[in-house]
Formats: C-alpha cells, structure tokens, sequence
C-alpha cells in the first residue's frame, strides 16, 4: 500500500534512511541522521508544500520517497529533484518503482515540468529503473563525492512531465 506519510512514521523512514548512510552510496553522507533531524526534515517538506509518501506491509514502512526544489533560484521552481529508499529487506520486490511511479503522478498533477534524480554512479539497480520509468541520462559529475575510501561519481537522470500549462517567471 502506498500512502502519505505521518509522523508516526518518522522511525520507520529514520531507520531505512540511516543504513542507506551507513551501509550505502545512494547518499553521500558519513552519519547516522536522529530523530530530530527527520522531524525537521518532514516539517520542512511539509512546510514547503512537497509530498512525503511511504510503502507499506503488514503495518510498517518498508520504503520512502519525497521531492524538492532542484536549485533554490526562482527560475528552477518547475524543476525538482526526488528521493527514493526502500528498506534492506524488501529490496528486488518493485516497491521502488511502485514509489517512483506514484511520486511521477504527484509531480505531474503538481504543474512540474522536470524531475531529475542523482544516482551514485555504481547503484545500476536505480539506474535501470529509471531508464524503465522513461527517464533520460543527462550527465555525470565524476569525483562528486568520496566515501568508504574511494571516489564516487553522480549520474544525472531527468524526466520530462506534463509542466505547468502558463508558466510564468515570478
């Protein structure tokens, strides 16, 4: 089942975040986030008017995704870049693609014209998916990030959506 995501998920989508950290190059950080740092991340997102949607199994969160602002400067506001995490144990099962399919959906019914994803270059598993979601490579960034003693490079995919029927620039 996907859904919104409440605050009672905050542990569920804090525990598949941090082995993501701790275990993984899908995010280039070194520690374990607390539960305060997801509280204002979810109010945050909130705040800001993105969604926060979670997969759920017999009562728990066994994934996550979310979409923000590509750039912070006015003129990228059709622009967003989104977040995908499913927990380690309910990997291979298309819950990623299932959240990446209902995060294209919200995006689109948003006005949104561009969704790009920053894959760690090594995370082929992502990178299929994406393409199979009709996303297009646009770039690499080698040496973007180093961690666990070696160099990372960042893939950019973007997607084009539906966009806002009369853009306007303010």
């Amino acid at each position: 089942m996907i859904r919104t995501a409440t605050k009672k998920d905050l542990p569920y989508i804090l525990k598949i975040y941090n082995d993501a950290i701790l275990h993984t190059t899908a995010i280039y950080d070194y520690k374990a986030h607390t539960i305060e740092d997801r509280i204002r991340w979810y109010e945050n997102k909130i705040q800001d008017g993105y969604p926060i949607i979670v997969a759920e199994e017999n009562n728990t969160v066994i994934g996550f995704a979310t979409f923000g602002s590509f750039r912070p400067w006015p003129a990228f506001k059709y622009s967003i870049e989104h977040s995908i995490y499913v927990h380690e144990n309910f990997g291979n099962r298309g819950t990623g693609t299932l959240l990446l399919k209902e995060i294209i959906q919200i995006s689109n019914e948003s006005g949104f014209a561009t969704m790009v994803a920053g894959i760690d270059g090594s995370n082929e598993k992502s990178i299929r998916m994406h393409e199979k979601l009709g996303f297009k490579y646009s770039g690499t960034i080698s040496k973007a990030g180093f961690k666990f003693g070696k160099w990372l490079n960042l893939v950019f995919y973007q997607l084009e959506l539906n966009g806002p029927k009369n853009p306007i620039e303010s």
